[in-house]
């Protein structure tokens, strides 16, 4: 057990026996199974350049010097410094990274949302922001910002804003006092004649008042000197009787004071007195301990070894019982959770295999929608070149797609190889040429009759159902009460 003491700017952290977290002290005694560092609460500037960024993205260099130190008014404050701050050094690389970081991190929020002329021309409000928001950080580890200072802000090479603001300054201070100085002139000269003609006019005016005035200064000098005289008796007299009472005010002080120490030099001799009849009794209190424990320690000796190692044996059959079982529940457990993550496992899949199908179930409609979308954007704008001829618009997507040459291809194909033989028998009535004769004039004519009969059947298609043949086959012209294929 051992007595110590912390320097004024210092104090003790004590940990241990009997203590549940830790003991903040300028004094204590340290007893065993105790132990106690020291801390120093002294503040510690640190300097810093900040580089922030206005909310324009202008960039800047902020030089600020911060006193910072823990809160001594504070007991929880202390407390955190002591378990977060006080184990490193004060001037150590981990508290000045802590501090910089809180301190930058803090100063371009607020940078980045203020514009570079706020920052400027409102400087103590965004000094006061800076502060604000940083001891709220600090706040955490106990720490106080007992002084800072911001510098003036400084360019980053290659975006001189203020070197820039400046020389604007420069100039319009410039112009300005050519301005004035030609306002100056100008009201000068008019001025120069404006008092002249004032002074020749007053000249005469100012000597006629001159001699009143000189008789009235003559008297109110007098009035003023006696009245002088008569304030400085008054004053001297006041200065006489307040000197008087601070004399007396002074002598009741010094007896007060002697009085007060005579009683603090009486109170600090029986303090010592009483501390150590404090210290002789406990000194007897540990003499009478120890000697206690040496009987028990030779009387109780061999019943405590027998007693001890009939406690381990039970101990430890206790113990192999105990971890058999743990070993068991530990196995059962372990299966549990084997079959627990196979169940996950295969659920994950199936619900993977699921969003997998949707998704290219999905994707699939997209096209579909996509490709019908640009069907259509393709259909609008060849319908809108041919004029809106639907029409052409199907004469052209059937020659496009080769529809025609797919239906030549699929009749020539259905007639390869057969080699027919048509003959073409008439009864002689229109063609001319004899009864029972075949091809020549009689057989073009039974042509020419079955195109004949083409024209009335295309109108009655078109009266029916309003569609007309393909412009490739013909078209129907109106011929008064009746219509012909061309």
């Amino acid at each position: 057990m051992w007595y110590r003491i912390a320097s004024a700017s210092e104090y003790l952290v004590i940990t241990g026996a009997g203590i549940a977290d830790i003991k903040l002290a300028k004094k204590a005694w340290i007893l065993p199974g105790q132990s106690s560092t020291k801390f120093d609460i002294t503040p510690v500037n640190y300097t810093f350049e900040v580089q922030a960024m206005s909310s324009e993205k202008l960039p800047f260099i902020l030089p600020a010097v911060f006193t910072i130190g823990p809160r001594s008014d504070d007991d929880d404050c202390l407390i955190k410094y002591a378990k977060l701050i006080a184990p490193h050094e004060k001037h150590s690389h981990q508290v000045e990274e802590l501090v910089q970081g809180v301190i930058e991190g803090e100063t371009r929020v607020l940078a980045a949302s203020m514009t570079m002329e706020e920052v400027f021309s409102g400087a103590k409000k965004f000094k006061q922001e800076v502060f604000g928001k940083v001891q709220l950080e600090l706040n955490q580890f106990g720490l106080l910002i007992y002084n800072a200072n911001i510098k003036q802000l400084v360019d980053i090479p290659g975006h001189e804003y203020f070197s820039y603001l400046g020389q604007k300054t420069q100039m319009e201070a410039a112009n300005q006092a050519k301005i004035d100085v030609a306002e100056a002139r100008k009201k000068g000269e008019i001025g120069s004649k404006l008092r002249n003609g004032e002074t020749i006019q007053n000249a005469s005016k100012i000597d006629a008042e001159t001699k009143i005035i000189s008789v009235q200064r003559i008297g109110h000098a007098k009035k003023e000197e006696i009245k002088v005289e008569a304030e400085v008796q008054i004053y001297e007299n006041e200065r006489l009787a307040e000197v008087a009472e601070a004399n007396a005010e002074l002598a009741t002080k010094k007896a007060g004071w002697a009085k007060d120490t005579q009683v603090a030099e009486v109170e600090a001799e029986k303090a010592v007195k009483l501390r150590e009849a404090e210290l002789q009794r406990e000194v007897e209190r540990m003499n009478a301990l120890t000697q206690t424990e040496k009987l028990k320690a030779e009387f109780l000796s061999k019943a405590s070894v027998e007693y001890e190692t009939k406690v381990q044996e039970a101990n430890w059959e206790l113990y192999q019982q105990q971890k058999g079982a743990e070993a068991t529940l530990y196995i059962q457990e372990k299966a549990a959770e084997a079959e627990k993550t196979l169940a996950e496992a295969a659920l994950y899949s199936r619900q993977q295999a699921a969003d997998a199908d949707l998704y290219a179930k999905k994707r699939e409609a997209e096209g579909i929608v996509a490709l019908a979308q640009a069907q259509g954007t393709y259909l609008s704008t060849l319908l809108e070149a041919l004029g809106g001829n639907y029409l052409a618009l199907r004469d052209y997507m059937m020659i496009n797609n080769g529809v025609f040459k797919e239906i030549a291809e699929i009749n020539a194909g259905a007639i390869k190889g057969l080699q027919p033989k048509i003959s073409v028998w008439t009864n002689g009535g229109s063609g001319g040429g004899g009864e029972g004769s075949t091809a020549g004039g009689s057989a073009m004519a039974e042509v020419a009759n079955i195109y004949r009969t083409l024209p009335p059947l295309f109108k009655t298609v078109q009266e029916q159902t309003g569609m007309v043949p393909p412009a490739w086959l013909g078209s129907l012209k109106d011929t008064g009460t009746e219509r012909i294929l061309d």
